[in-house]
């Protein structure tokens, strides 16, 4: 019996995923890279998460106090 399987169909979504990626907002593209950034370090679900809220916390502070969004420097006091 012979396999009947098309390799082209998965190599199509791969490219279909690889372009619409390309043209997906900042936002995705940044989320896609720090997910397998991630997935990467083999690190348990719960200190990924606990990192996340972090840097998450960090960034809505300096936000709030006006500093520079990609630096870790804070804003000069006004």
């Amino acid at each position: 019996m012979t396999d009947d399987t098309d390799d082209t169909d998965d190599t199509d979504d791969s490219q279909n995923n690889n372009s619409s990626l390309a043209n997906a907002p900042v936002h995705v593209k940044l989320a896609v890279d720090l997910i397998m950034l991630l997935e990467q370090q083999q690190l348990s679900d719960s200190d990924i998460l606990a990192a996340l809220d972090i840097v998450s916390a960090d960034y809505k502070k300096k936000l709030k106090v006006g500093g520079n969004s990609t630096s870790h420097i804070p804003a000069p006091a006004s």
